[in-house]
């Protein structure tokens, strides 16, 4: 009889697994805790799904036999793109080959844009390196968006909302860059074209030759203009914010000189123009106690070393806003930057975006950059300087000022500079608040956190060091108590008259 019973429990749980397994074919849901609901398709996306014209078909190329974490990566592709197949009503649909099968499917893989790339894999003790392919193609009528590799901590939603966004979308907007002021041009900022191309049209404004130029874009990009702002161009730039363009601006008061360490002041009309809005740039350079290090060779004994050194005027922001733009930053690194006030009524709204840390400082300009100097505490008595924010008129964003222009720029393309993704994302956030009424812009620093264990104070640092050390060995000693005493107790049971196990 009990082995009767044993069976039937085993078949009945065998079914009901089969069972679920059926119907979460049908009915696919997953319980999301993250704290940025990283799981949980967001209204955006839902929006593009639900006006879907065409068919949109993803075709994944993902390698088999693949190490766990990457598999973890399939996994929620796969995942994410049942979500995306139950909202579209029919309008979405995807399928996974595996390209290392045959040299046919490789070569199919590589034709549709999708090429391998090599990845660690440990083997008896070994770090040995595989070929594994991890894309996906993304098509919608006659148009194809390649997603080329699919990695952990990417933003993954974002990046497929926005594929299916530049296909089916049959107008995008146009940002243009202002020039003709000693400004960079677009194509010195390489992660921000690349990132903006997907969404907008690029376009270069210069209201000196064509003043009528402005009049075919949405929002209007001033980056660091090196000579004087004419003002028939401020009041060109005026018409074309009544009409409802926006305006971004990146601009920094202050000019360093690293040849001769030297920081002056430097006006071009734009402050002046920004103070009409009620904006103030001071002409003051912001300094912080975290901050980037440079390489400063000293003298010791017969030797010459390089020691790193602290370089407060190039503060690591870590400090932000509760904002669609900066939700989901970490840090951003500006150079020398100017602080950012509003100095006006409440006819406007000005929400500051970033900040710098509780131990700051201002500095008067003009004054020498000293690469040698111990900083101390007491050479930071202030906290929370604003960087930059955002104005709103009559509940409408219209102008994004920074206090420093050169965040997001990478320089000469024939040797340029690697920007971090978040100064990246903190440009190209405030592009999509001005112009961009889907509700991407959330989506884009979804992914990964990371939060360095470096920038917590050190009484904190200390309680998780030992909380990682101690913990494992209280919970193994917990468990072992309770099982000691669950033996002891079956011990007692056994010794007493009429036990039946």
């Amino acid at each position: 009889m009990k082995k009767k019973n044993t069976i039937l429990y085993t078949i009945s749980v065998l079914a009901i697994i089969l069972i679920i397994n059926l119907i979460s074919e049908k009915i696919f849901f997953r319980f999301d805790f993250t704290s940025d609901n990283r799981y949980t398709l967001s209204k955006a996306t839902k929006n593009i799904l639900n006006n879907l014209d065409e068919t949109v078909t993803v075709t994944a190329y993902f390698s088999e036999d693949l190490p766990a974490e990457v598999l973890r990566s399939k996994q929620e592709f796969k995942d994410l793109l049942i979500e995306y197949r139950n909202a579209a009503h029919g309008q979405f649909e995807f399928e996974f080959i595996n390209p290392s099968l045959n040299e046919e499917l490789e070569q199919e893989a590589s034709k549709s844009g999708i090429y391998p790339v090599m990845i660690n894999v440990r083997e008896r003790d070994q770090i040995m390196q595989q070929k594994a392919f991890l894309g996906a193609v993304v098509e919608s009528g006659n148009k194809r968006e390649i997603i080329p590799f699919v990695q952990p901590g990417m933003p993954i939603e974002y990046t497929l909302s926005a594929a299916i966004r530049k296909m089916t979308t049959k107008k995008r907007p146009f940002i243009g860059f202002l020039q003709g002021h000693g400004e960079p041009s677009p194509y010195a900022m390489q992660q921000v074209m690349a990132e903006m191309s997907v969404m907008y049209n690029i376009k270069t404004i210069d209201l000196q030759t064509d003043a009528n130029s402005i009049d075919s874009i949405s929002t209007l990009v001033i980056i660091e203009p090196i000579d004087t702002i004419k003002p028939a161009e401020f009041a060109i730039i005026d018409k074309f914010m009544a009409n409802g363009g926006k305006v971004f601006a990146g601009i920094r008061r202050t000019r360093p000189n690293l040849e001769q360490l030297f920081v002056y002041e430097h006006n071009t009309g734009l402050e002046q123009w920004l103070l009409s809005k009620n904006i103030s740039v001071d002409s003051k350079l912001a300094i912080d106690n975290y901050c980037a290090t440079v390489n400063v060779q000293q003298q010791q004994g017969y030797y010459r070393v390089n020691v790193q050194q602290q370089f407060p005027y190039i503060p690591f922001v870590t400090n932000f806003a509760s904002h669609a733009i900066t939700n989901g930053l970490e840090q951003v690194q500006l150079q020398f930057p100017s602080p950012v006030a509003y100095v006006g009524d409440t006819a406007s709204v000005f929400t500051p975006l970033l900040f710098t840390s509780d131990r700051s400082a201002v500095l008067n300009v003009p004054t020498d950059i000293d690469v040698q100097r111990q900083w101390a505490m007491r050479d930071f008595p202030l906290a929370e300087i604003p960087l930059g924010g955002v104005l709103e008129t009559n509940g409408i964003a219209n102008l994004i000022v920074i206090g420093d222009g050169s965040f997001a720029q990478n320089g000469d393309p024939r040797q340029p500079r690697q920007q971090s993704p978040d100064n990246i994302s903190l440009f190209v956030n405030s592009i999509d608040y001005l112009s961009d009424d889907t509700g991407l812009i959330s989506l884009r620093t979804n992914g990964i956190t990371s939060r360095p264990i470096e920038q917590l104070d050190d009484s904190t640092r200390t309680f998780i060091k030992w909380l990682n050390v101690l913990l494992p060995i209280l919970i193994v000693v917990l468990i072992g108590i309770i099982r000691l005493q669950q033996q002891r107790n079956l011990r007692i049971k056994r010794m007493e008259e009429g036990y039946v196990e």
